[in-house]
């Protein structure tokens, strides 16, 4: 068990996701059932392969970000402040010369400023080189969507951006865990942001064959763990958390969320875009962190599937929850949320992490939706396409990215003891 001194809790949690601009709007779309994918709007796609994605509909950055700033800053940066300023504020946390050099951001991001990139390199081509903006650099490198909300916030603690492809968010959040558990910090900012949903990116992922094409009927692309799927749905959005020391959130009265107990991380070392097809890299970023939080196997209550809908990964992440969970596999709900709101790449990790944590909180396990055809290679318990009400303790969360990562992060109920 943790002692008491470096234990990490969940005080507050911001979204921003195709479901809606907020935690509580996210949530009730995801019990609901409801998709939030459909026709790409941001650009016209006419001329690709996927004319669909999970759009952050209706975000207007200047409701967070002043406008002379918000020019200045990429969309998953946008995202990512406003994602931090709602996870502060519901943490009821206040910053100040007291305490702002204890707090640190870490907020990860597979690609960063792609669209900004993008549309500069048509400034380069059609104006010449004399007319590329000024703040590109600024605005496209990875890291700034962790560097403004340091910013935007006054966090003067340790500040930085992991990039691990899809699971930079969960890599965020662990790090930040294992920070405040050394003792560096007494809270962080922590999660993922990101926005590819611009031609470039589009079309780089149908070059891969990565993207679903099921351009008649965009609601029912992603259908993790079903036989009809066919590539992932790409999406955009910013998931934070406010993790803290839990002497430092009992101290200040904050309202604990959940408790963050363990981080797992591991490397497949097999392929830059496919994961290992017997599932042993994922399972042993499971083991892990069972391992890392003392738990038995029985203890998992929920796993918040990977569950990309792509033919490999859906049944890489079946066999590898049957190695480390054994017969108890086929008793654990699990489901896929990209099912309703795609694939956040360097943000799912982040937005699946709180999820796990509102799971916690209500006792409601969102359903894999689109699951009307299992796939008899993927037969455990997805809570297809209905919520489904479970007690739930402990909570498991699976990402895994392109390169070979895995990254597994397991949050409890909050308890005293």
């Amino acid at each position: 068990m943790n002692n008491h001194n470096n234990r990490v809790v969940v005080t507050g949690i911001g979204i921003l996701c195709p479901l809606g601009l907020d935690t509580s709007t996210t949530w009730e779309g995801l019990i609901a059932g409801k998709s939030g994918i459909d026709y790409i709007t941001l650009f016209d796609p006419e001329p690709l392969d996927t004319k669909f994605a999970g759009e952050v509909k209706g975000f207007e950055p200047t409701d967070y970000i002043n406008r002379k700033d918000a020019r200045r800053m990429d969309r998953f940066a946008q995202l990512s402040v406003a994602a931090s300023q709602q996870a502060v504020k519901q943490a009821g946390l206040e910053i100040d010369s007291s305490n702002q050099d204890s707090i640190g951001v870490v907020i990860g991001s597979g690609i960063g400023g792609l669209t900004t990139l993008f549309e500069q390199i048509k400034v380069l081509l059609d104006k010449g080189p004399n007319r590329v903006n000024p703040f590109l650099v600024p605005m496209m490198i990875t890291d700034m969507a962790a560097a403004q909300a340091s910013i935007a916030l006054g966090l003067k603690g340790p500040n930085l951006c992991i990039t691990s492809a899809c699971s930079s968010g969960s890599d965020a959040i662990g790090a930040a865990y294992e920070l405040i558990r050394r003792g560096d910090t007494q809270a962080m900012i922590a999660g993922g942001s990101e926005t590819t949903i611009n031609p470039i990116g589009i079309a780089a992922f149908n070059a891969l064959n990565a993207l679903s094409t099921r351009n008649s009927e965009p609601q029912l692309a992603s259908c993790p763990f079903d036989t009809e799927r066919n590539g992932f749905v790409i999406s955009e959005g910013a998931g934070i958390l406010v993790l803290e020391n839990l002497s430092h959130a009992q101290r200040r009265g904050a309202n604990i969320l959940a408790e963050v107990i363990a981080y797992g991380a591991s490397a497949d070392a097999y392929h830059i875009t496919q994961p290992i097809e017997t599932g042993e890299g994922a399972a042993r970023a499971m083991q892990v962190a069972l391992n890392k939080a003392g738990l038995a196997t029985t203890e998992v209550d929920y796993i918040n599937a990977h569950g990309t809908s792509t033919q490999l990964n859906d049944k890489m992440e079946t066999k590898a929850i049957k190695i480390v969970f054994g017969d108890h596999a086929h008793n654990i709900p699990i489901s896929s949320t990209k099912s309703m709101i795609g694939h956040l790449i360097g943000g799912a990790g982040a937005v699946e992490a709180a999820i796990c944590i509102m799971v916690i909180q209500h006792g409601v396990i969102p359903p894999t939706i689109n699951l009307t055809h299992p796939d008899p290679e993927c037969d455990l318990d997805y809570v297809p396409n209905v919520a489904r009400r479970v007690e739930v303790t402990t909570a498991l969360s699976n990402s895994f990215g392109f390169g070979g990562h895995n990254s597994v992060l397991i949050f409890r109920r909050y308890c005293e003891a």
